[in-house]
């Protein structure tokens, strides 16, 4: 009987023990993916987006069709942007009118047209004084789903 005791009491420490060992590593892997990336500094005025292309997915017709781009300016000296200009007039894209200072962020917004029902991938481009990058391409993309047809009534 004393063997059964201390046999159970040895298995119940090991999963005990396994149980705690589990929770750690856990732990540990959610403070390793919660860490940020530094940007790369540049020698000038610098432009980094968050995203280059805006996924609009699948959405209604006529629904609504502003999206942001947000950047970071990673230079040294502030960022003008001289320029936006979409490759339709479907696409018709916002221009921050103010200097972006040193590691400030900006947002350059962009409306589609999502009144023409159809797939759709457009572009914005951007004229700055960032260094090596005078022009930036963004792209817009999704699909615009048609109305719904009325059930007729038999």
């Amino acid at each position: 009987m004393k063997k059964i005791i201390a046999l159970s009491i040895a298995l119940l420490a090991f999963t005990f023990s396994n149980a705690q060992e589990t929770s750690k590593v856990t732990k540990t892997t959610k403070k390793i993916t919660t860490k940020k990336v530094a940007l790369a500094k540049v020698d000038g005025a610098g432009m980094v987006f968050d995203t280059e292309t805006i996924d609009y997915g699948t959405i209604a017709h006529n629904a609504d069709g502003n999206r942001k781009f947000e950047f970071t300016n990673n230079g040294n000296k502030p960022l003008i942007i001289t320029n936006t200009a979409g490759s339709c007039g479907c696409t018709v894209p916002t221009t921050p009118k103010e200097p972006i200072a040193p590691g400030a962020k900006g947002v350059i917004g962009v409306k589609y047209a999502t009144d023409r029902v159809g797939p759709f991938t457009k572009t914005v481009t951007v004229t700055s004084n960032a260094e090596g990058m005078p022009t930036k391409q963004l792209t817009i993309k999704g699909t615009v789903l048609p109305d719904p047809t009325p059930e007729t009534k038999s």
